[in-house]
């Protein structure tokens, strides 16, 4: 890592904050700068709320569950545009960000895996890889010094350097993966045909196939795209750990010896 981004990722990191002296300075904020009422904080309750919601509605009303879903995930990019545009990013909001994400997607493939019994092993694993990925990478990036998880170099991983540093490219995976999940949960609800392309020149396979399995169709390769980057995501990660242990170790053995 070249020392400028080694400086890029320690920018705006805290040397040492003592867990009693960080409660006490969050205990007495004034109101004029009460993290906890930023903007884009607020709008993470939203998702929280509305995702909530949406987990209420999911074993008997489809429509409502998607919708509150759908702009639970799309308030997802609203509340990074409102902290860079206020000023207002934290480490509380990419935390609350991170675990809205994380459980919201958690409950929906818990649905599916009872939904698709025969999967449901498969849907177990999807959740474990997600939590285990970003709870070590989240771990990783602390423990060297990074100012967010989001700062990865292209040197440590080009994959994720693509996924992280591009806004876009973050969005469409993301929701791509989302949209997958969504339109397998919509597949068990809705089973009306696809009408308006049915002509002679239609293909076969379309014949009798719904518009969620053709959503589920067209967003599964951004699916298992959105896992390869979770599966490199861990093991970059245990990776770096295992290189900050040896570090360690080697830095204990020579103070040892002097």
């Amino acid at each position: 890592m070249t020392p400028k981004a080694s400086q890029k990722r320690k920018k705006s990191a805290l040397s040492v904050v003592d867990a009693k002296a960080a409660v006490d300075l969050a205990t007495a904020q004034t109101y004029s700068e009460n993290v906890f009422l930023f903007v884009p904080n607020i709008i993470g309750y939203l998702r929280v709320i509305l995702a909530a919601v949406s987990l209420h509605y999911m074993s008997y009303h489809p429509i409502y569950s998607s919708i509150l879903y759908g702009i639970s995930s799309i308030l997802d990019v609203a509340d990074g545009y409102a902290a860079r545009a206020l000023n207002q990013s934290s480490k509380f909001g990419a935390v609350l960000d991170m675990v809205t994400d994380r459980c919201a997607t958690s409950c929906l493939l818990c649905y599916l895996a009872s939904a698709y019994p025969t999967y449901a092993v498969l849907f177990q694993f999807l959740i474990a890889l997600d939590f285990s990925s970003h709870y070590m990478h989240m771990y990783s990036s602390i423990i060297t010094g990074s100012s967010s998880h989001k700062l990865v170099t292209s040197d440590v991983s080009r994959i994720l350097w693509l996924y992280y540093n591009d806004r876009r490219t973050l969005f469409l995976v993301c929701a791509g993966n989302e949209l997958f999940y969504v339109a397998l949960y919509l597949v068990k609800w809705i089973d009306t045909p696809i009408t308006l392309l049915l002509h002679p020149s239609t293909p076969s396979f379309l014949v009798g196939m719904t518009y969620q399995q053709l959503v589920a169709w067209l967003s599964a390769p951004v699916c298992i795209l959105k896992n390869i980057i979770n599966l490199v995501q861990l093991w970059k990660a245990s990776k770096i750990l295992v290189g900050v242990d040896l570090a360690e170790r080697a830095k204990a053995r020579k103070e040892k010896a002097s």
